[in-house]
């Protein structure tokens, strides 16, 4: 007989979603120094060590931006966890020893401010946004949290001085909250913020994101800068930026309405200066973009557009110019996705664009460009192999593209290329300039990818990656008969399934380090509500077909024991974020497929998320539960799934104090309900680190050693 241990009308743990209150906070506390003295064991040190080498190691690949002659970086080591922002030149990056010129030092500027500083980002003036008193490229706008939250500041930054430029001196300066600035001009920029006068209505959504986006002039108050454009309060956000391609100048508004659904505006100002949006008359879940004389259109579903039928999970193209004046412009197709094929990535260069498209979640990149009238394509980098990042060198000057690949056990690879050839002589060009160093033993490891038959008959691909006698055995996907073939292993089933957020391959130095040379096996499963397929996956498992994500990831751990990789008992799932209220409903509706349960940063009371900091901004994923939508929400509830009758595996929680994302009372009222009909329950709470759970290398070594050393035990690795 099932018996409820959470009643939706009456939460008794609704104490723990006071942040930083005193009563929580101790709660914390206690339950972090058990957990540290269950975890620190003797294997503990060694591994958070090795894993804080590999966050150090000097010999990563930086990732780079061009701006003007220079090429920018972010960079954290032994020696600046915090991290500096710093700048070399094409000819010095190549090189096995780059000379980096340092711009700003975080862990210095943390302990000269006394605020543990964490970057966001920066933009960098351009020359024709410039003046004759602020030249091109000696200026930035930068974004940095305190602690790590979403909430951040934007200051202005002198690239000559190197140094800040406080406001009483004519700086800009953003005061923390959720929005940002961008660069209009050296004197001017947009902005969105959180704040608003006291004449203004509310300045935020309910999702805690800014309602107005401004033109603000410097020198003036930033309360008193010109409204350009607002969201209702139940809307997502406001937003507004400039595009300063020579001559294709464009001002571009966006409201945001919710996750999947948005209007885009050209602002168009007046000879007096005063601003008028003109509507791009498309449905709302079709998404716009420019690129100088294009507008391209990119539909979530099934879309009218100038009179075109367009697929969702399409990308199709015409003149902008013609299409804003109402002349009905051809409208072409670059890409159409079949059943198996998705687009997960557009990157545009002067004269081409390179589409990243998976095909069963294996990727490969598409070249597409003019040739007079006609449209041309051509499959290219076919050389380079594994999860496929390209990005333009600059787009708005050359053709040249960053490819960056790695795969499960190939470490990063970084080449220089250029698309440009194509136009000329049909070939791309492109060299290797970087290549990581293996961060563990890869020997005898292999990856697979096997597929299990979900609930409904559907096909839901997953990778193994171990053991190669172990994995491989796998492979062919026939069930594993009694007493043959290589013995189950320690597994760690991974996912995430939300977001239209795909799962790729990728070098898991921390896992490998951790896991894989233990001996361990990984899996990592391409369930429903991800990308890997396009809107069309995603949309199978939204709202009241939520469950079908998790019909599909217990498909996947029962084909692992079926199969012979794992046994129930050692058998673990693993996620966070969206991937804790995966990993949380398997606790809750699978308990008898898995030996132990990891859920981090954690949605898990979904009768009050959309209450909690940007819960409201969810409801297009998971419904409303103020509404109807409660009745098919409290399926995938696990605060509310939780049974007193039930045994339930071990559970590992964590979170963060400092994320202002997905709140952290999700986890502590979890932790708390399992501890009150005594569930084998670990709580860890990291008093920084924002969403992601770490503020920098020593704590996300830490809290990857923890969950690594719990995973252990509880398997027998």
């Amino acid at each position: 007989m099932t018996q409820r241990v959470i009643d939706p009308s009456n939460d008794p743990h609704i104490w723990l979603e006071e942040v930083a209150g005193e009563d929580a906070l101790t709660w914390v506390k206690a339950r972090n120094a058990t957990a540290e003295q269950k975890l620190q064991d003797e294997q503990f040190a060694p591994l958070k060590d090795s894993l804080r080498q590999i966050l150090d190691a000097s010999d990563r690949i930086p990732g780079i931006t061009k701006r003007g002659d220079w090429f920018y970086n972010f960079w954290t080591d032994a020696e600046h966890p915090q991290g500096i922002w710093r700048r070399t030149t094409l000819g010095s990056y190549k090189t096995d020893s780059p000379e980096w010129e340092i711009l700003l030092d975080l862990d210095a500027l943390s302990e000269q401010e006394g605020t543990t500083w964490v970057w966001h980002g920066a933009s960098v003036l351009r020359p024709e946004q410039a003046s004759d008193e602020i030249p091109g490229y000696s200026r930035a706008l930068i974004d940095l949290s305190p602690g790590g939250s979403d909430a951040d500041v934007t200051r202005e930054f002198d690239l000559n001085t190197r140094a800040f430029i406080e406001p009483q001196d004519g700086g800009f300066y953003r005061p923390q909250g959720k929005g940002g600035l961008s660069w209009i001009d050296a004197d001017t920029v947009y902005a969105a913020t959180d704040q608003a006068s006291p004449t203004e209505e509310i300045p935020v959504t309910t999702s805690g994101y800014p309602r107005i986006a401004r033109r603000w002039v410097r020198g003036t108050d930033l309360l008193d800068a010109e409204p350009i454009i607002s969201v209702a309060e139940d809307d997502m956000v406001a937003s507004a930026g400039y595009d300063s391609t020579a001559g294709y100048e464009r001002h571009v508004a966006v409201r945001v309405l919710g996750f999947y659904d948005s209007e885009t505006y050209l602002i168009e100002y007046t000879e007096d200066d005063e601003p008028h949006l003109r509507l791009i008359d498309v449905p709302t879940d079709v998404r716009v973009g420019f690129h100088r004389d294009l507008i391209f259109f990119a539909p979530r579903t099934e879309a009218s557009v100038g009179g075109v039928v367009l697929p969702g999970g399409s990308l199709y193209v015409t003149d902008a110019e013609k299409f804003l004046n109402g002349d009905q412009p051809e409208l072409t197709p670059l890409f159409t996705p079949t059943e198996s094929s998705s687009l997960q990535g557009i990157t545009a260069t002067r004269n081409l664009f390179a589409l990243t498209v998976m095909e069963d979640v294996v990727e490969h990149v598409e070249a597409h460009w003019r040739n007079d009238a006609a449209w041309q394509s051509q499959r290219v980098l076919t050389g380079i192999t594994g999860s496929l990042s390209v990005g333009a060198f600059d787009s708005r000057e050359s053709d040249d593209i960053w490819i960056t690949a790695n795969d499960f056990l190939t470490p990063t690879t970084r080449h220089l290329g250029s698309l440009g050839p194509l136009l000329e002589s049909g070939e791309e060009t492109y060299e290797q300039i970087k290549q990581a160093p293996e961060r563990f033993d890869a020997d005898g490891l292999a990856a697979v990818q096997r597929f299990a038959l979900s609930e409904d008959g559907i096909r839901i691909p997953y990778f193994l990656i171990g053991p190669a006698e172990t994995v491989q055995a796998a492979a062919d996907g026939a069930p594993r008969e009694a007493n043959a073939g290589p013995e189950p292993r320690p597994t760690v089933l991974y996912g995430y399934g939300g977001f239209e957020i795909s799962q790729t391959p990728n070098y898991l130095s921390l896992v490998g380090k951790a896991w894989l040379e233990a001996g361990g096996v990984f899996a990592l499963a391409n369930i429903r509500g991800g990308g890997e397929y396009g809107p069309r996956w995603h949309q199978a498992a939204l709202k009241q077909n939520r469950n079908k994500a998790y019909e599909d990831f217990a498909a996947v751990a029962r084909d692992l024991v079926s199969s012979g990789i794992t046994t129930k008992e050692q058998l673990a799932c693993r996620g966070g974020s969206n991937g804790g209220l995966l990993t949380g409903n398997m606790l809750t509706q699978y308990p008898d497929l898995f030996g132990a349960v990891v859920i981090q940063v954690p949605l898990l009371d979904m009768r009050r998320y959309a209450k909690l900091l940007a819960g409201a901004s969810w409801r297009a994923e998971y419904g409303d539960p103020e509404t109807d939508d409660w009745e098919f929400i409290q399926s995938f509830s696990p605060y509310h799934l939780l049974d007193a009758s039930t045994e339930y595996p071990p559970v590992l929680l964590t979170t963060s104090t400092k994320d202002d994302r997905v709140h952290p009372g999700h986890a502590r009222k979890m932790t708390a309900a399992l501890e009150g009909i005594n569930a084998d329950v670990t709580y860890w709470e990291n008093t920084q680190g924002g969403h992601g759970g770490a503020a920098n290398p020593e704590q996300q070594a830490i809290m990857n050693a923890l969950i690594h050393r719990w995973l252990a035990q509880q398997l027998g690795l």
